[in-house]
């Protein structure tokens, strides 16, 4: 066994700690007393590093020996001098006692306790200040000896018992892969039962995935169900169109105002001069813009647009050929933002196939001097009775308005009518114009934040308009060479698919079965097509499918070029390997270390890789929170779905802007930029954006934003939708950001109080320093509160706030080691000149944890320190860290 003889620091909860306990010796002397800027802090701690400047490893053949001569003689006087006294046979605080300790790692059985105590005396917790205070020459000698021997200890348990990540897939990860076999971006495991959630927060975790009977018929129904749909029978369908002119549907509108006029006309014949002012008190009063309106662009009148579901009087007619579109009108429907223009289609829309909606439009002149586009929302929706409609977007698409009232544009989205959920429920048993009303209906929306309204005259609808016939999917799937018999066919089509879907562990016999199976259930089925389907979803119900199998010799060893493929493709891109990965799979290229890093930056590269983004941030950070986040309306009038959406989407576009800057992951503690949307941008403070979707914007340093703590929706989500709540935030930090989680609660902790008036005059500061007074708090909320009464500067939806009832925000805070925390800046700096190597061994562990699909051990601190010393040297970059640990022993063996 391969032994590393410099040591290193602890396990992977608290690796980076050793840079604190020498650093704080300073700040305790006042060596840094003046404050520095956040670019300064990070240089700092970057210099201070032992992870960067610390002597590498040296590995050796001997094995690991236990130290026992060097507790003897330098580590345990020192214990028994400042430890003993509280932690010895009179006393036992915390339930530890350190003079009965086994210093034997190896071997012994309290590496557990050896390891509090090394994340202890690093954080400078212990001794408590006042009690006997260790020299820094002393603290450094104690943290390095228990770091060499806790990387002994885990080299040792390492090579006793490897760990297996042997699992099924998650639900996501079906769903991806159905979506890469079918070639289709749909849901296809919306009905899959959800996943547990490890302790680390991760779905894919290996201790949590077992396959239940239950769980086996519902993933067998999800196949034979996206196969159905994947693939087409018989004749392309007839299509059918809609027409809308907003000419025509104003008519009637036109008409009343036309009637109106008339009326004065005849009442004022007699009187010219009374007429005049009549008419032009008439024209005054129907100019007025604001609501959803009709708008005659010719003579400047304006009359409201109005919809009832009743009677499907407004649903246009479906026609058999789609008209030449009219040339652009003087009469249009003016949607300002925020408003909806309804067009209701009536009960004949098909169950399933692409609906095609085109929608001419122009944006309304805006304000002088300024140019800015509007954006183009769709929902799907219907009102079937008074009590019973829905509506939902049918697209996430939002296409921007740029085009004039001198030249049109056209605007449109491709929507697939089986993804939307619920139809109507009355929709082919209930006829046109009773109650219920089977009708369906669109809803085209001005997504716009500023005040640009966007006039439309023209509305196109087409089903079942496939681009082509048969759809790529059905041909993907079915398409063999002409003049193959269906045994010939059958075995094309399988082969094909099982390499795929089987991540290229595909032998002659295992296609000849099921060949053989398609020969024993053809009798059984219609036709060809029925019967290779239902084969088709055998495949995916094997185990070979469903089950990651690690590959290789034996645990422990490394994986061969299939199972490295099959680990990479699932960490990257949430799915299967495609072709070209399992080509160098089967050729040994990709064991090749220069091969693997050109096809992990190539994986990278693809948008595939979003996935991992999107779903390794969503459970690192627990966003489902978020999710479940219901804000108070009348403390919060502006917090609307559309912001809580953009929240949602900013922490995985924020991390793959770094990933694919290749920038540093310090820049998740903090940056000068932010990648947000328009409506964050508007919350933020920001200067406002033109379009839609998420960018890259640089920060002033006065906004005290950038990174991901300060992020709106990571601070909304730890509140409780009225105010901040700092134990929440503090909570989160300590185990998403440091994974360096606290301590449960002990039992009987008394509550706060909040039918006591006293105690409710108090702001959540004063409420948590109340609380943490009581000696069975202390303890526990002396290592928490301090990290989130820091974001007390930010209220319940995560916006910047300068008073609390009244009261100026009090944000500042003590740590346990007594450095003192000054709000969310001072937080970060605390962070980037102290606990770099923690935090970089943080998200280390972290992204290997997702990547491994399996908690990590004792056993493999050692590796993750190796990765993490390595990412330092190499700038810290995020793009670096996934190459890293792809290349690294961790992540290729069984």
């Amino acid at each position: 066994m391969l032994r590393l003889s410099v040591p290193l620091p602890c396990c992977p909860l608290f690796s980076g700690l050793l840079a604190c306990c020498l650093l704080c010796s300073d700040v305790f002397a006042g060596e840094d007393s003046d404050v520095r800027t956040l670019t300064q802090a990070r240089q700092h701690g970057l210099a201070q590093s032992l992870l960067l400047t610390g002597a590498a490893p040296q590995a050796t053949q001997s094995a690991p020996q236990a130290d026992l001569a060097t507790f003897r003689e330098q580590i345990a006087p020192v214990l028994q001098r400042a430890c003993v006294q509280c932690h010895g046979p009179d006393q036992q605080e915390g339930n530890i006692r350190i003079d009965t300790l086994n210093p034997d790692l190896l071997h012994g059985p309290d590496v557990s306790w050896w390891q509090e105590v090394s994340a202890v005396v690093s954080k400078h917790e212990m001794p408590p200040s006042g009690e006997s205070e260790l020299s820094a020459a002393e603290r450094t000698q104690i943290v390095e000896w228990l770091s060499g021997e806790l990387l002994s200890a885990a080299q040792v348990q390492r090579a006793q018992a490897g760990q297996s990540a042997f699992r099924r897939m998650t639900r996501y990860e079906i769903n991806y892969a159905l979506q890469d076999l079918l070639g289709l971006p749909w849901d296809f495991a919306k009905d899959l039962p959800p996943e547990p959630v490890s302790k680390d927060g991760f779905q894919n975790s290996a201790e949590l995935l077992q396959m239940s009977v239950s769980q086996l018929q519902a993933s067998r129904e999800v196949f034979r169900g996206a196969l159905r749909r994947a693939v087409v029978h018989g004749d392309r369908p007839k299509s059918l169109f809609w027409a809308a002119s907003m000419h025509q549907a104003s008519a009637d509108e036109w008409a009343g105002l036309d009637g109106q006029q008339q009326k004065l006309r005849e009442q004022h014949a007699s009187d010219a001069q009374a007429l005049q002012q009549a008419l032009e008190q008439f024209q005054k009063q129907h100019s007025r813009a604001g609501g959803l309106q009709y708008l005659d662009r010719q003579t400047g009148l304006r009359t409201g647009i109005g919809w009832g579901y009743g009677g499907a009087q407004h649903a246009w007619p479906a026609l058999d050929a789609l008209p030449e579109a009219p040339a652009a009108g003087g009469r249009v429907a003016e949607v300002r933002p925020g408003q909806r223009l309804i067009v209701e289609l009536g009960d004949r829309l098909p169950d399933a196939g692409p609906l095609l909606v085109r929608v001419r439009a122009w944006r309304s002149e805006s304000e002088p001097g300024r140019d800015i586009p509007a954006t183009l929302q769709l929902e799907f929706g219907w009102q079937a009775s008074n009590d019973s409609q829905a509506s939902m977007r049918a697209s996430t698409y939002e296409p921007i308005v740029e085009a004039t009232a001198e030249q049109p544009g056209w605007y449109e989205w491709r929507v697939e009518l089986s993804e939307i959920e619920p139809r109507n429920l009355v929709r082919g048993t209930a006829k046109m114009g009773e109650t219920p009303s089977p009708s369906e209906l669109l809803r085209i929306i001005n997504g716009s934040l500023d005040n640009v309204p966007v006039q439309i005259d023209y509305v196109e609808v087409t089903s079942s308009a496939w681009p082509v016939w048969p759809p790529e999917s059905h041909r993907r799937l079915l398409e063999v060479p002409e003049n193959l018999d269906e045994a010939a066919a059958a075995t094309v089509v399988l082969e094909r698919f099982m390499k795929l879907a089987w991540r290229g562990r595909v032998q002659p016999t295992d296609v000849q079965a099921r060949v053989a199976l398609f020969h024993a259930v053809r009798p059984e089925c219609a036709d060809f097509q029925e019967a290779i389907l239902e084969v088709l979803a055998s495949i995916l119900a094997s185990p070979r499918f469903l089950y990651l199998v690690e590959t290789g010799g034996e645990r422990g060893m490394r994986l061969d070029g299939h199972g490295l493929a099959s680990r990479l493709s699932t960490f990257l891109w949430c799915s299967i390997p495609d072709e070209a990965l399992l080509q160098s799979a089967d050729s040994g290229a990709l064991l090749q270390p220069a091969e693997l890093r050109q096809q992990v930056q190539r994986m990278l590269a693809d948008p595939r890789s979003e996935r991992m983004s999107q779903q390794f941030v969503r459970q690192w950070l627990g966003l489902q929170l978020l999710d479940y986040l219901r804000v108070d309306n009348e403390r919060y009038p502006r917090f609307e779905p559309a912001l809580k959406q953009s929240m949602q989407q900013e922490p995985g576009h924020y991390f793959r802007e770094v990933l694919v800057s290749n920038s540093s992951v310090l820049d998740f503690v903090h940056s000068d930029y932010a990648v947000v949307d328009p409506r964050l941008a508007r919350h933020y403070g920001l200067p406002q954006q033109s379009g839609t979707g998420f960018r890259r914007v640089s920060l002033p340093l006065e906004l005290g934003r950038g990174g991901l703590l300060t992020q709106a929706g990571l601070l909304a989500m730890n509140s409780d939708g009225r105010d901040s709540h700092p134990l929440k935030r503090g909570i989160w930090l300590l185990e998403r950001i440091l994974n360096d989680p606290p301590p449960p609660p002990p039992p009987a902790v008394p509550v706060i109080d909040l039918a006591d008036p006293e105690i409710l005059k108090l702001t959540l500061k004063q409420r948590l320093e109340n609380h943490r007074s009581q000696p069975a708090c202390y303890s526990c909320h002396a290592r928490i509160d301090p990290w989130g009464i820091a974001f007390e500067e930010f209220d319940a939806v995560g916006a910047k706030r300068s008073q609390v009832q009244g009261q100026p925000v009090d944000a500042v805070a003590e740590l346990y080691n007594r450095r003192v925390l000054a709000g969310a800046e001072g937080l970060k700096r605390y962070l980037l000149e102290e606990r770099q190597d923690q935090f970089v061994t943080a998200i280390v562990s972290k992204v290997s944890a997702f990547a491994l699909g399996r908690p990590l051990t004792f056993a493999d601190r050692g590796q993750v320190d190796a990765i993490s010393r390595q990412l330092r040297r190499q700038g810290d970059g995020l793009g670096d860290l996934i190459q890293l640990l792809c290349a690294s022993e961790l992540f290729q063996s069984r």
